[in-house]
């Protein structure tokens, strides 16, 4: 298999099932920007953090290959069977906030991104994954998404948000308070 087919040098790529768009088209924003998140996700992955986070973070790459999968897809084309993302997928992340949140203090203040590298790169991950969903929701405006996509997005980004704060935790690093003027 060749890498390079020549076939985008115009500025165009194939979806998934068919069809030409512009690399410009907001579909291609929206699943580039899944890929992003997932390169992200990989970079907290190979952190010094517990296996628990890395078993988490693997599943979820899995996870937005099926997502991109399914943005990738020609939506005109109907024979073409994308990978399902499922509400079980959703269940996964709210049950991992959920247990990371009971070893927590309560969120009395907005935390600022920092205190650590591998705290920096969770909150780098929440805001690449919060630009995915508005480019979804921007491409569910114009055609129809899944409504588990925009879910799994939005459920995504608090995982990484309590994700960042349980590896400060993890870390022994203090949490950087915003404290306004």
């Amino acid at each position: 298999m060749k890498i390079y087919t020549k076939t985008g040098d115009k500025g165009t790529t194939m979806l998934f099932g068919g069809g030409r768009v512009s690399k410009a088209h907001i579909r291609i924003h929206a699943y580039g920007t899944v890929d992003e998140l997932n390169s992200y996700i990989g970079l907290i992955k190979d952190q010094a953090i517990k296996g628990i986070h890395k078993e988490r973070l693997r599943e979820i790459q899995l996870r937005l290959f099926t997502l991109g999968a399914i943005l990738a897809a020609n939506p005109e084309k109907k024979n073409v069977q994308a990978p399902d993302l499922l509400t079980s997928d959703v269940v996964f992340l709210e049950e991992a906030i959920d247990e990371m949140n009971e070893s927590l203090p309560p969120l009395r203040h907005f935390i600022l991104p920092g205190g650590h590298t591998t705290v920096s790169y969770c909150h780098l991950a929440r805001c690449v994954c919060r630009r995915a969903e508005r480019q979804v929701v921007w491409l569910d405006e114009q055609e129809p998404v899944a409504e588990i996509v925009v879910q799994y997005l939005n459920r995504l980004s608090d995982y990484l948000f309590v994700l960042a704060r349980m590896l400060a935790a993890d870390l022994e690093v203090e949490e950087v308070k915003w404290e306004s003027r």
